[in-house]
């Protein structure tokens, strides 16, 4: 935390049905004795009162009139964190201030207005009107233009410059590290995910591709499409925690899978990084926990037969539309084709053995995904054979070059996956 940074600020929620915020309580960002960060929030006596009054998250911060307090995440409350940028927002953050000195509330306070979830943040005890300048498809060309100049660490120059930063700046938090921005088209709100100039294959296609394919298997997964410009490919992954309006936009409260475990990414606290236990809470949590659970163990194995090493906690999210829980679509699924024909780790546990992405190791825990032997031998068998059979008519149909699909072949189905 700087010296000049905010020491509060206020939240905001839009509750469900509506279009616009109102004040839940306030955040409080300190420093122990010992210089550790030390946050502190409590609800707003107006809105405890309010009949409406719903809890930001299921976890920490439930509806009460307590004082909630976290020394985790630098002092921030998981589903606050959620709401604010990821590793390219923070990034574009940066660059907009000049700056990367930047404190955990000013990160909070410059992301923008239509971060992920239905919270937001302001100075103000009256939240501000919701923007509605989005971004249009038309625009996609000068976002990937500006999105190369900033992995280069550049800031392009001319007129127009300072607006479409500004533009770009739109929906960072949802996720990742590539350059991403949001978009309206038709009567819904898309990410945008661009390439960038340093990857190994087409990274829109064969993450649109891996959509396709885990529906395929069964997944509920995001709604994606692609779009070309200037012969550049540009994925858009449909937004599920907004609705479209005749006036606006509703939004639906999203906590990440990082925030149900009450983990952070530190090495002390990966421990938690867990598969097993994540279905353990989200039961508590859910109203269909049978479904959710039997969903969350299709993820695994997906991930495993696809070799989606990356499918760290923040990958994962639970929303809720209305009141209840559920989790949320899937979404981020990228194949890695590491060398190893053996062995491959999952981010996360998902067995007696750890990580290891094996049959065997995922079918150990079954039980805890409320599914029987055979349930869950069915489900692994079935995608086995689906992935194995059309991972390449998937990717092929998918606009995946027949160069990029040998290059991302070995990640399908790794011999590992089977052995004993």
């Amino acid at each position: 935390m700087t010296s000049k940074s905010p020491a509060e600020c206020f939240v905001y929620i839009t509750l469900p049905r509506a279009e616009t915020a109102t004040t839940a309580g306030k955040f409080v960002l300190e420093e122990t004795p010992n210089g550790e960060p030390f946050g502190r929030f409590i609800y707003g006596r107006s809105y405890l009162r309010n009949s409406g009054a719903l809890d930001i998250d299921p976890v920490e911060l439930k509806l009460s009139n307590s004082t909630y307090e976290t020394t985790q995440l630098n002092g921030v409350f998981g589903a606050l964190r959620d709401a604010g940028p990821d590793f390219w927002g923070r990034r574009v953050i940066e660059k907009h201030a000049g700056k990367t000195l930047l404190g955990e509330l000013d990160y909070l306070l410059h992301s923008p207005d239509d971060r992920a979830g239905a919270l937001g943040f302001g100075l103000g005890q009256i939240p501000p009107a919701p923007k509605r300048d989005f971004n249009r498809t038309l625009e996609l060309e000068k976002l990937q233009e500006l999105a190369d100049a900033l992995v280069r660490d550049e800031i392009p120059a001319g007129p127009d410059a300072a607006q479409i930063e500004e533009l770009l700046l739109l929906g960072t938090s949802m996720g990742g590290a590539r350059p991403k921005a949001v978009i309206e088209d038709g009567d819904a709100l898309w990410i945008a995910k661009f390439s960038r100039p340093d990857d190994r294959w087409n990274y829109p296609r064969v993450e649109h591709a891996m959509l396709r394919l885990a529906r395929e298997c069964g997944i509920e997964v995001a709604e994606s499409r692609i779009e070309s410009v200037a012969g550049r490919d540009v994925l858009l992954i449909k937004r599920f925690d907004r609705q479209k309006t005749p006036t606006g936009y509703t939004r639906a409260r999203m906590i990440s899978g990082l925030t149900v475990l009450r983990a952070d990414e530190s090495p002390q606290t990966r421990t938690r990084w867990s598969y097993v236990v994540l279905a353990e809470e989200l039961r508590r949590i859910v109203s269909r926990p049978k479904d959710d659970a039997s969903e969350l163990f299709r993820r695994i194995c997906f991930n495993a037969l696809i070799s989606n090493l990356d499918d760290h906690p923040r990958n994962h999210a639970l929303i809720a539309v209305d009141r209840d829980w559920k989790l949320s679509p899937a979404y981020d699924l990228t194949p890695s084709p590491v060398v190893s024909h053996d062995h491959r780790d999952l981010a996360m546990e998902c067995g007696d053995q750890g990580r290891f992405a094996n049959e065997n190791n995922i079918l150990s825990q079954h039980a805890r995904f409320l599914l029987d032997t055979e349930e869950a031998r069915r489900i692994i068998a079935g995608m086995k054979e689906q992935i194995e059979k059309t991972w390449y008519s998937t990717a092929r149909a998918s606009g995946v070059s027949e160069n990029d699909a040998e290059a991302i072949r070995a990640a399908f189905v790794y011999p590992g996956f089977s052995r004993n």
